[in-house]
């Protein structure tokens, strides 16, 4: 079933990724407000969350423990998505795990590369190149702006190495960046 799944929705799934503080998020709300379905960006998500219950699964305490929950997240978004009609936008993907335990130097485990071989998405992922002029950390967001330069390569190459094609975000203000996706997204 998670084959069917995947092979009937990975045209209309779009991926938005990239280092953290590029204004991926931003941008998928304005999108969400002209009408597209959108997922919530795993990691932010789940560190709200453990943080209201006291729990391990946070990048400071427990990074292995923090991916696998990305990767149920990711997976649980997917699978929600595909109960809406047309484009569905995805605030990272479960490819973003294996870049995320890769930055971390920890092991990617069999299963989180079975997962990125069965969820797919259309093969043209958004990706927010790193930009200082916007970056700004917050209660979720501890990276330095080092460390999301880091992460927006380790997440392209991770992405062109499970053959997807990398669509650039222009560095724009946000309207001229949600015109860009709808010419991208249209030309699909």
């Amino acid at each position: 079933m998670t084959h069917d799944i995947a092979s009937h929705n990975s045209d209309r799934f779009f991926v938005f990724t990239g280092g953290p503080g590029s204004g991926k998020t931003t941008l998928l709300d304005a999108l969400e407000q002209s009408g597209f379905a959108r997922s919530v960006e795993a990691g932010r998500g789940i560190i709200q969350d453990q943080v209201k219950i006291d729990g391990n699964a946070l990048p400071w305490k427990d990074r292995a423990l923090f991916a696998e929950m990305m990767l149920s997240w990711e997976i649980r978004s997917y699978a929600a998505a595909s109960q809406h009609d047309g484009p569905v936008l995805f605030d990272r993907g479960v490819p973003d795990v294996i870049g995320y335990l890769r930055l971390c130097g920890l092991p990617v485990p069999q299963h989180a590369h079975n997962a990125a071989r069965a969820f797919r998405y259309n093969t043209r992922v958004f990706f927010a190149p790193p930009w200082r002029e916007i970056f700004a950390q917050d209660t979720e967001r501890k990276q330095s702006l080092e460390e999301a330069e880091r992460t927006f390569h380790v997440m392209v190459e991770i992405y062109a190495a499970l053959g997807y094609e990398p669509v650039m975000l222009p560095l724009a203000n946000v309207g001229e960046r949600v015109s860009f996706v709808l010419k991208e997204i249209n030309a699909s």
